[in-house]
């Protein structure tokens, strides 16, 4: 493709045309994916001309990046040390390199700090490369990438700038490429949009540390760990755990308090109240000072200490009023304020909590005070850094204003000036860690305070004047208990060691040894996917466990459809795995969604690759079966320590897939007995796991062998799905389905009542080797939709047919494989049936219409078909019908469909006496 710049001037007379870099495509991988195991961003581009321009040869080009962005300079790259990448700027390197060193760079200025990258060229694409970046946000990930492209391309010379296909990054355009700080503010604003709050965010970090998987489930604070029925769920610090009647109890405080009063626990006198004269009359039976809050307020808001006389009060009223018609009038208890963290039952945290405030120095007022604290790069607004701006409102005018001060007074040098009434973080408060001071009285009061409340994880509000004595000695006592306490005055006091409070919640949600993970069986291939993953769905239920499965026909329940679609990719995947009723997951996993966006899940427990044969080719880059199988590989690749990998080892790509695949290998194989291939019998020798079928006649027996003996599972004629064992291909699903089950541990007894339940009827595998009579006709409907599915598929039909009646195909293929593989479609038909109908897929895959018959007739007409055995009708649904009119009794008829349940349904109701449909349709060459 040839590419003009905008910009006319060349360097040094060499770049006339063609120096543009375009931008080709990009994916964000969610998961494990073709390229790592880790989520990453690829954007891949194609510098044409500027192939010919690596740094080393670029005037005026690493200096003034470096100037730009001199975080570089700590930049490791291939030496892994400091300097790294500088170091490779001036040998030389490419300029995909830069890019993506550049795109790392502007996260971490974001405050999304990340290092990992790498960027390969496309094999058979000179000057064509794939950019990976990890991420910590996806939409700033994505952004700092189409911004590192940007300003990398405005450092170039004249004649060499330019970027095309910009659109396909979806990233708004920046003014000036070269204004970091305007790009870093900009992406910086979508990591704090999309940001997790400090308590979500360490509650979140705590459980990766665990190994528990990790799934948001909005934009806000609801977060699940762990999978299926295992799962746990948090919004921030509530739990799953957390009795709602425990919040209730907690958020109404007057409720609260009355229970810890007849519970023996110190709190304030006090009553709640409804309107001011009732403030007042009932405030006249309470000692001075007083605290006026709202029944249901929270962070401070409109709360007033220090109330004395009864104009205050009825001013303080006013202000808890506003947020809310009940109030809490109550004795102000003495001493300091702190938060006691409380989980699972025990102290794990204590904050002594500071009101905001400033110290005079004589010279600047009380407003350039407040700004020289909030210049501190530890607050931020709301919750995003470890304490908050303080800021001017009319609360903080009051408080001035009883002591006689305005924002513009200039307190004295030492004065201190409290800004707020109360000591909340989110006011500008701060903490003071006092976890190592509390008496053992004071921690057990807390802890009973907690039970209380029945909260599994409490904050509660601590008065003391002196926190290491026992605060019936010194006076003080609880004046609120918190649902969903915040975690930040722990995790990053402002002076005092941290607290890893986020921990212990963890621990109490998944004790020691938990990881709140369930079994997940992936299962891949070209051919055999779904009906594999139904015959181990079929086993797991008949081993007790409720199983969620995603295959090519939707998501299923222990065998109830929930959602039709093709269900195969990883978004389908973590539908299963966040569905709370699933103890097992089984999961389709085709090669679109893995080159899409990865892996729906980390790690599998056991993971399976069929086999690998020419299919999809020359679609999103992969145009070989090796590269084919290195897509495949990523399920097995990801497999546990300790699962299995379970491979085909009549296989070509599943023996090369093996040396890459993850946990224990467990091979299954057609060919056992003294057939067997010298890599299993190296491989039973050194006590591992095969499951063979040991051919005799009807299909042989399914035979188990590990650690060194052998178990005879059953007869492959057992499993109604090998039809008698005819069916090979069911019968190699079979042992791909007994080797998974029976590697995880599922008892051989269970195994075999399963597949002895298993069948190849509509219900038990719709589109998979389904066969009805219908008016003295065999009619089978199979989603063989490739070469190798076809040939399989043939060899059925021939021991079918059994030389009597004709067998007549409907035959089809997606309109977006090569041209050779159609052709090859139509060449195999021709050897299988008798009589052949092409039709169309009904988009054509990017095909004109007709041009996929045309094709698959070319394959059978070089055949030797004469032309009246082939018949070429586009729509789906009038091929089913002439098939069916075609057929007569005695006859076997294929039909090959692409819309399964309708083709189904179309064959079910067929009737020959009223059959419909235009025979004129039919196009003969």
């Amino acid at each position: 493709m040839n590419r003009i710049c905008r910009h006319a001037p060349t360097v040094s007379g060499a770049v006339t045309s063609g120096s543009c870099l375009t931008v080709n495509e990009r994916s964000v991988y969610r998961g494990p994916n073709i390229f790592s195991m880790r989520s990453m961003i690829r954007i891949q581009i194609d510098l044409g001309m500027l192939e010919d321009w690596p740094s080393d040869r670029l005037p005026f080009f690493t200096e003034p990046l470096l100037d730009l962005l001199p975080g570089l300079a700590r930049h490791g790259c291939s030496y892994q040390e400091p300097g790294g990448f500088v170091r490779r700027l001036r040998e030389g390197t490419w300029l995909g390199h830069v890019i993506e060193h550049v795109a790392l760079e502007l996260q971490t200025m974001a405050g999304s700090p990340v290092s990992r990258g790498k960027t390969r060229s496309v094999k058979g694409m000179p000057g064509v490369y794939n950019i990976l970046i990890s991420y910590a946000d996806e939409q700033a990930g994505m952004a700092a990438g189409a911004f590192a492209i940007l300003l990398v391309s405005s450092l170039l010379p004249e004649g060499l700038r330019g970027v095309e296909g910009w659109e396909k990054l979806g990233v708004p355009r920046p003014a000036d490429p070269q204004d970091v700080e305007r790009l870093v503010r900009s992406l910086r604003e979508l990591v704090r949009g999309n940001a997790l709050g400090p308590t979500t965010a360490a509650l979140v970090a705590a459980a990766r540390r665990r190994g528990i998987p990790v799934i948001r489930l909005n934009e806000q604070s609801l977060i699940q760990f762990g999978h299926g029925s295992r799962q746990k769920r948090i919004r921030a610090s509530i739990t799953g755990d957390t009795p709602q009647i425990a919040v209730d109890i907690a958020g109404d405080k007057g409720l609260a308090k009355r229970l810890l009063d007849e519970a023996g626990l110190p709190v304030p006198r006090g009553m709640v109240v409804r309107s001011e004269e009732a403030a007042v009359r009932e405030s006249r039976r309470l000692r001075r000072p007083l605290v006026v809050k709202p029944l249901d307020g929270n962070h401070g808001r409109g709360v007033t200490t220090q109330v004395r006389e009864e104009a205050e009060l009825r001013a303080a009223v006013a202000r808890a009023m506003a947020h809310g018609r009940r109030i809490i009038v109550e004795e102000q208890l003495p001493g300091h304020d702190h938060r006691i963290l409380v989980v699972a039952g025990k102290v794990v945290a204590v904050a002594e909590r500071v009101p905001a405030q400033v110290t005079g120095d004589g010279v600047r007022s009380i407003a350039a005070l407040i700004d020289q604290v909030n210049a501190d790069p530890r607050r931020g607004r709301g919750h995003e850094n470890a304490l908050t701006r303080i800021v001017v409102d009319d609360a903080m005018l009051d408080l001035l204003g009883k002591g006689g001060l305005t924002p513009d007074s200039v307190p004295a040098p030492g004065e201190r000036v409290r800004l707020r009434d109360t000591a909340n973080l989110s006011t500008g408060g701060t903490a003071v860690d006092r976890t190592d001071d509390i008496h053992p009285d004071n921690r057990l009061i807390a802890e009973q305070a907690a039970a209380v409340a029945g909260l599994d994880v409490c904050g509660i509000d601590f008065l003391s004047p002196d926190i290491s004595r026992p605060v019936r000695e010194t006076g003080g006592g609880i004046v609120e208990l918190n649902a969903a306490p915040g975690f930040r005055m722990h995790l990053e006091p402002s002076s005092g060691p941290a607290r890893d409070v986020a921990a212990p919640v963890i621990d109490a949600l998944f004790p020691p040894g938990r990881r709140g993970r369930i079994p997940i069986f992936a299962i891949t291939g070209t051919n055999g996917k779904s009906t594999t993953a139904r015959m181990v769905g079929r086993i797991l239920c008949q081993h007790g466990l409720n199983v969620g499965m995603a295959t090519t026909s939707g998501v299923y329940f222990n065998g109830h459809l929930l959602k039709e679609a093709d269900a195969s990719g990883p978004r389908s995947a973590r539908m299963v795995l966040r569905n709370p009723a699933v103890d097992a997951a089984v999961l389709e996993t085709a090669r679109g969604g893995i080159l899409r966006e990865g892996l729906g899940y980390d790690r599998a427990d056991v993971g399976a690759v069929l086999n690998v044969t020419a299919d999809h080719l020359g679609l999103k880059g992969i145009d070989t079966v090796e590269a084919l199988a290195d897509v495949k590989s990523v399920v097995v690749e990801n497999v546990a320590r300790r699962g299995f990998s379970i491979l085909n080892a009549d296989d070509p790509m599943c023996l090369r897939i093996a040396r890459h695949a993850g946990g224990r290998i467990v091979w299954f194989s057609l060919e056992g007995g003294a057939r067997m291939a010298e890599t299993l019998r190296r491989h039973l020798a050194a006590g591992g796991m095969a499951v063979l079928r040991e051919a005799d006649e009807g299909g042989g027996e399914i035979v188990v062998h590990r650690g060194g003996q052998r178990t005879v599972l059953m007869h492959a004629s057992e499993i109604p799905a090998t039809l008698g064992g005819i069916a090979e291909f069911n019968i190699a699903n079979a042992l791909a389905a007994v080797a998974m089950c029976m590697a995880h541990g599922v008892p051989a007894e269970t195994v075999r009542d399963g597949l002895r339940a298993f069948t190849s009827s509509f219900e038990d595998s719709p589109g998979r080797l389904n066969m009805m009579e219908s008016h003295g006709r065999r009619v089978i409907v199979d989603y063989a939709h490739n070469p190798a599915g076809l040939i399989a598929l043939g060899q059925v039909v021939d021991r079918l047919r059994g030389g009597h009646g004709r067998a007549i195909g409907m035959v089809s293929i997606p309109g977006d494989r090569r041209d050779c593989d159609i052709v090859e479609m139509g060449r195999i038909a021709a050897g299988i049936f008798d009589d052949i109908i092409f039709r169309e897929a009904p988009d054509g895959r990017g095909r004109p219409r007709g041009q996929t018959n045309a094709l698959l007739t070319q394959g059978a007409l070089n055949a030797g078909v004469p032309m009246e055995r082939v018949h070429r009708i586009i729509d789906e649904f009038a091929a089913v019908d002439a098939a069916l009119r075609m057929a007569r009794p005695g006859d076997l008829l294929v039909i090959l469909p692409t819309s399964v349940e309708q083709v189904w349904r179309q064959v079910q109701q067929f009737v020959p006496e009223i059959a419909t449909g235009d025979q004129g349709a039919q196009v003969h060459a």
